[in-house]
Order: C-alpha cells, then structure tokens, then sequence
C-alpha cells in the first residue's frame, strides 16, 4: 500500500493523456472527437483512484497540468501510428516533470510495443486497457510484481518482457461507462465532425469479421466481434447532452436485428439525436429497411468504405465486396436523403488516367464527403507484411493516409498534385457546395456552429486542396524502423 507522510493509505492521481494533432493537411482537423478510449479506462479507474483527462488537442501545456495535479501515474494514449513520435516525446516529458511511473497503450502501442522500449516507458498496455490499466495501477499502488498483471510489455535495462496474454473482455456490458464528466462540458462542446457540433461519440461494439489487408481494427480486436445489449447502449445514450451522435463502431450493422432493436428503444424513449455510424454496402442492399427505420430515428449521415471504383482493387486489398453493391448501396442512402462520406483508397500505382477516372465517378454519383487515403501498410496489419520489402520511408510522420511510403508510379510532384485536385474538384463541386450549406445556414442561426469553426472548416479544407502541403513533410523527421513482428507481443 502506499501511504502519505502522516502514514495514512491514500488513492492513486492518475493523468491519462490525449497526444496533440498533427499534420498539414490532416484528417483530425475535419473530425476532433472526445478521446473515448481515455474516458474508458477513467471509467474503470476512477471509483478507486483519483484520475484526470488531458486532451492535448485542445489543451496543450501538459507540463502544468502535471506541476499541478502531481500523478502517481501518467498513461498516454497511442492509437495512432502517426503519434509515435509525440507519444515517445510526452513521455520523456512526464517523466522529467516528476511523474514516476508511466505507461502506454492503445491500437499502434498493443501491435508494436517494441516501439515504446524506453527508459521513458514503464511498461505497455497491450490490447483493451480497462480492466488491464485498473489491475496495473492497483500493483503499482501495492508495490506488487507487474508481472503477474496479464496484459503488459514491461520495460527493463533487459528489455522487454511480456506477461500472460489477456482475455478480450467476454461481456461487453461488463465494461464501465466512460468518465465523460472529466471533460468539463464547456471543453466538450469543442468536438466536433465537419459541421456538427456539439458531437458526442458513443461505442456500442468492437471489432470486425472482414479480414481488409489494410486494416489494424481487426488485428487489434483478434478477429473478434462483441457487441453491447441494446439497454446498454441506449441507456448510455441518454446520458448524453450533445445532440450529434458519432457511434464509432467499424461496422454498426455488424447485427442488423440488435441494430433495429437500438432502434426502437431509442424511439420508445423519445431519444431526439442525429447520427451518424460506419456501415459495409453489402449489408444496406441485403437490409434496405434498417436504414429505412434509422432515418426515422435521426441518421443523418453514413460512412462508407467504397475503397475504389475497381473491382480488381478491391479484390487486392480483400474487400469482398463490389463495384455495383457500392453503388446500390448509394441509392438506398440518396433516397432516404442521408449524406455519406465514401471513403477511397488511392493507389500508389495509379496514374493521371486513374486519378480522372475517380474524380469523375465521385462527380456523377453525388458523394457529398468524399475522402481520398492514400493506401498506407500500417504496422501490425496484413497489408504491412505483404509488402514491407517495398517502404522506402519508414518515418511514422508520414503514416497518416495522405503520403505514400513505397514508391509511386508518378513523379512525388505530380502525383500529390492529382491527390490535391480530388479534393480541389469534390469539393468544388456545385451540387455538393449546396447540399452542405443548408446544415451550415442552420448551424449558424441556432448559434450551434461559430464563425470561428467555419472558419477553421474552410481553412482545412484549403489545406487538402494544396499541393504543397503534401509535399513539405517529405523529409525524413526521426526515422524509426516499425517492429515487424508485432504479433509476438503477449504470445
């Protein structure tokens, strides 16, 4: 047990950290949600020890935060291969500020621990950190051995050592509700998705049963798919405020049956919200009637991975799905009058003929949000396996889905020049620009949405259509080499 100087127990301050954005362009800059996953692990911690959230995307003087509160522990959340470098940083910083023990998870941290072997790092939290985070925090407070804590990569002068590999929690309504109300409600209401605001997110399932190579999600979660009772789920729902409702599950209608029931629990309740949720093409066509029902019930917006308007493309990358679904998916939506982001995979082989090709389909076939990601081989993913002979930047900067590691069929210039005018012609498009003013008029005059935020909508926008801005990272920051044996961790 740990005890004060008059020698009385006292409960662990624990600091739970949301590393800051980055990137010019940026997809963060579009859609800034709660940091979820942090009020998840607070939610388990918080009835035995004090915690806190700092969100470094809004507030960035971690020092001061830590002078003040004094954690006994700092946990920092890397979900992103692109914040390796800035996680590594908050780390070395933390502990220089006097924080003694420090750990690490999330997505990137569970598949490439070896990343964070550092003096810096206590240990790693590998895979779902609620029930590990609370277990772990526990012996650090007794001065127990970590290593009887299933689920970690603790460090030492010897390296790393893993201990026996975690269970994915069995009971999906075992888990605690997140500690949203660490977020004071006026920091809340800076989250937001394009032109929603104020946005909550809310998780009802996790994980995927399709195997797309380029994907980390299914990886993580094992090949596993576990769902929240729909009395979870709405229950949660109606502790929230917001009125926009992002639900971040990979695949909502992962179950169409409990996905209607979500349904008709929240219409029995008189839940009023917007929504919007991550749906497979092939799902809208089988069950056109659940889109149907979910209109009624607030969805406003679908996203959609299309991945390409090939269908040997999207064999390549093990979509199993095709070309026409896509499309008549995209009718059932248009006729519900639903927006959708269809995201695209744009190939490092593609050339100017392939560049046109996908600007004029997302033209004609009214996409509204489209997004372009360049195909990116993750660490800890199939895609990242397959070809990791052909990266010729491992710079984890530029993992961010808007650069390519592995050499392009054009020319850099000319290549980013093509990726910045997608976005310059999606965008542009007149019948796009009128269907996303109206929500933009309405937000204005019910003083949900501020000039300020336009502002930094629009600017962001300008961003993506700049070819510039792809090409000025390009240089090498801090290389550093991924692990290219991640599933060894926890074996």
């Amino acid at each position: 047990m740990l005890f004060d100087e008059g020698g009385e127990f006292y409960v662990m301050k624990v600091l739970l950290v949301q590393p800051p954005q980055f990137g010019k362009p940026g997809f963060t800059k579009v859609a800034l949600v709660e940091p979820l996953g942090l009020e998840m692990v607070a939610g388990a911690l918080r009835n035995e020890h004090e915690v806190r959230i700092h969100d470094m995307r809004i507030d960035d003087d971690l020092v001061s935060t830590i002078r003040s509160f004094r954690p006994d522990a700092v946990g920092i959340s890397c979900s992103f291969t692109i914040d390796v470098y800035r996680s590594q940083k908050l780390a070395e910083t933390a502990k220089e500020s006097g924080a003694p023990f420090v750990f690490i998870g999330g997505l990137h941290a569970s598949l490439n621990p070896s990343d964070f072997s550092s003096p810096a790092v206590d240990c790693v939290v590998i895979g779902e950190g609620e029930f590990t985070s609370q277990e772990l925090i526990n012996a650090v407070q007794d001065g127990t051995d970590l290593k009887q804590v299933q689920g970690l990569a603790i460090n030492s002068k010897a390296g790393q050592h893993f201990t026996e590999r975690r269970q994915p929690v069995a009971k999906m309504d075992d888990l605690p509700l997140p500690a949203r109300d660490l977020l004071p409600l006026g920091r809340r209401r800076r989250y937001f998705f394009n032109f929603w605001k104020p946005l909550a997110t809310l998780e009802t399932a996790r994980g995927c049963p399709h195997r797309c190579n380029f994907c980390s999600v299914w990886a993580f979660f094992e090949g596993r798919c576990r769902t929240k009772s729909p009395e979870r789920v709405v229950d949660e729902l109606g502790q929230l405020k917001e009125k926009y409702i992002f639900i971040t599950d990979d695949n909502f209608l992962l179950s169409v049956k409990r996905a209607s029931k979500i349904a008709d629990l929240i219409n029995s309740r008189g839940i009023r919200k917007t929504y919007t949720f991550q749906a497979r093409s092939d799902t809208i066509v089988k069950h056109p009637e659940i889109i149907a029902k979910w209109r009624r019930t607030g969805l406003g917006h679908i996203f959609i991975g299309f991945e390409s308007v090939d269908q040997e493309e999207l064999k390549a990358v093990n979509k199993r799905n095709s070309v026409e679904t896509n499309e008549a998916a995209l009718e059932i939506i248009h006729e519900h009058h639903i927006s959708v982001t269809g995201a695209f995979i744009i190939n490092p082989e593609y050339g100017h003929r392939e560049f046109e090709r996908l600007r004029r389909y997302v033209s004609s076939h009214g996409i509204n949000v489209p997004q372009f990601s360049v195909l990116t081989p993750l660490p800890g993913t199939d895609l990242f396996r397959e070809i990791e002979s052909k990266i010729v930047n491992k710079n984890y900067e530029l993992y961010d889905f808007l650069h390519s590691v592995v050499p392009t069929k054009l020319d850099s210039a000319e290549f980013y020049k093509e990726l910045a005018n997608l976005y310059r012609s999606a965008y542009l498009n007149s019948g796009i620009v009128v269907q996303r003013a109206l929500p933009l008029i309405v937000g204005l005059a019910t003083r949900r949405l501020t000039l300020r935020h336009m502002r930094l909508i629009m600017k962001s926008a300008r961003e993506f259509a700049d070819a510039r801005n792809y090409l000025r990272p390009l240089a090498p920051v801090k290389p550093l080499k991924p692990a290219s044996n991640p599933g060894k961790a926890g074996s």
